[in-house]
């Protein structure tokens, strides 16, 4: 059985969730920097069998693209050439760095750590993921 993988793309850091063997639950798996994450990703795949992968796609409130909406798309066709037989999907992300700011201070994080732009785009990718699952 394969594994889902999230990712919650930026321009400096991508963070990263992952489902369990059996798709029940998402973890956050990493944050990297978005100039490794293709390097990440590939060893990752090579030691662990995933089955899809899903990355938000941002958008504005009324439903317009962002400036980091390029990016994104950019992110995907390198996704389906450098893993061809891994489907892609996108979800979309509005609100999830903000939903995640708050999950981590209902979790009681200490606002230091809530200060790491990294453990923010970890949550978000969690956050994407299970909202995925729950579909």
């Amino acid at each position: 059985m394969g594994r889902i993988l999230s990712l919650d793309y930026g321009k400096k850091r991508t963070g990263i969730a992952v489902t369990d063997p059996l798709k029940l639950i998402a973890t956050g798996l990493t944050t990297v920097d978005t100039q490794i994450l293709f390097d990440f990703l590939k060893k990752y795949i090579a030691a662990e069998t995933v089955e899809k992968i899903i990355i938000g796609e941002p958008f504005n409130l009324d439903g317009t693209e962002t400036d980091s909406t390029a990016a994104v798309q950019h992110c995907i066709r390198r996704l389906k050439n450098a893993f061809p037989s891994i489907p892609i999907e996108t979800v979309d992300e509005r609100f999830t760095s903000k939903m995640a700011s708050k999950a981590m201070v209902e979790m009681g994080m200490k606002k230091k750590d809530r200060q790491k732009k990294g453990i923010i785009d970890e949550v978000a990718a969690t956050m994407m993921l299970q909202e995925y699952l729950e579909r």
